[in-house]
């Protein structure tokens, strides 16, 4: 990025207080790095797919600590993916087994052996969907602090509460499936870009809220 653009990237970060918000966000280039980065890490973290809860939130506390100008180490990181493997695997062998179920249902959709394939086909898509949610928002959601049953006790309420950023996730969620599919190294750019969504779109609805519970003070 030249200088000149890091100075229009800084002024419209002053402009929307977005600088304030996440001061670690002033320079869009070294943001796309970190965001490539958590990408490797969370993708070398979650290889074993029973991992993957784990390394989404460590990958997610990574991201939330470099936007707020935190302290962001690789040794921070592999603390987190520590504390969050426990009671993490549980929550992978799930998920694994929900996918795996989906997966099959689509397979036999389209095979047209089932009856009324077309709406297993939609259920089986709308299931896989829901179901990457749930992930990506509880990993989202999780503190060291708190643990496993108190993310997943506030991600469905939190989704529910914020249908657009659940939206902005099925995208994100989208986007990252559709470059794996493409090429398999951009597996890389788009974990990145899934977990820099899940933190964002959470930040946002926190926001808003702290936002509305001012004004009504």
């Amino acid at each position: 990025m030249s200088r000149r653009s890091a100075d229009v990237a800084a002024r419209a970060a002053r402009a929307d207080g977005s600088a304030a918000r996440w001061p670690g966000a002033a320079g869009a280039f070294a943001l796309f790095g970190e965001v490539l980065w958590v990408g490797v890490l969370v993708t070398v973290s979650g290889i074993f797919v029973l991992t993957l809860p784990a390394a989404l939130a460590a990958g997610s506390g990574h991201l939330r600590r470099y936007l707020a100008a935190e302290e962001a180490s690789v040794r921070i990181f592999f603390r987190d993916l520590k504390k969050a493997f426990v009671g993490s695997l549980a929550i992978g062998a799930i998920a694994v087994a929900a996918v795996l179920l989906l997966t099959l249902d689509l397979a036999l959709s389209l095979s047209g052996l089932l009856p009324g394939s077309q709406l297993v086909f939609i259920a089986g898509l709308i299931g896989l969907v829901l179901v990457g949610l749930v992930l990506v928002r509880s990993a989202a959601l999780w503190r060291a602090e708190a643990g496993w049953p108190t993310a997943l006790r506030e991600t469905l309420p939190s989704l529910g509460a914020d249908l657009v950023g659940a939206l902005y996730l099925v995208v994100a969620l989208g986007l990252a499936v559709l470059l794996t599919w493409q090429l398999a190294p951009l597996v890389i750019a788009g974990v990145g870009c899934l977990v820099f969504a899940s933190v964002v779109v959470l930040e946002r609805k926190r926001a808003r809220d702290e936002a509305r519970a001012a004004l009504d003070v």
